[in-house]
């Protein structure tokens, strides 16, 4: 049986390259997870907006080294910029990183409600 002709809605054109759909799951992968989630509010929330690593281990119940890796991937990704103090590392929020993350994918936004 042939398929309904009417079906069809013409050629799909457009949307994202497969190197721009490879580079934004790499980003969004870097933000499914629940420790990578919780840090990114936390640094948010810190009242000036950058947090000291080592404050980050004891609010996260993980190690030292669990909690660098995690910063390292977020940094990675571009959510978190770093800055080197001393022998202490700072985090601050990269400013429309998770926007530009969430819109990523072309006509999605468009399908938001306003």
């Amino acid at each position: 049986m042939l398929p309904d002709a009417s079906c069809s809605a013409g050629p799909l054109t457009g949307g994202m390259t497969a190197a721009d759909a490879t580079e934004l799951a790499r980003v969004l992968k870097a933000l499914a997870d629940p420790a990578r989630l919780r840090l990114l509010s936390l640094i948010a929330d810190s009242p000036t907006a950058a947090a000291c690593a080592c404050d980050l281990t004891e609010p996260l119940g993980l190690s030292q080294p669990t909690v660098s890796h995690h910063l390292k991937v977020l940094v990675d990704a571009g959510f978190l910029d770093r800055d080197k103090r001393g022998v202490w590392a700072w985090y601050s929020l990269i400013p429309g990183a998770l926007q530009r993350a969430v819109t990523g994918v072309p006509g999605v936004a468009e399908l938001s409600p306003a």
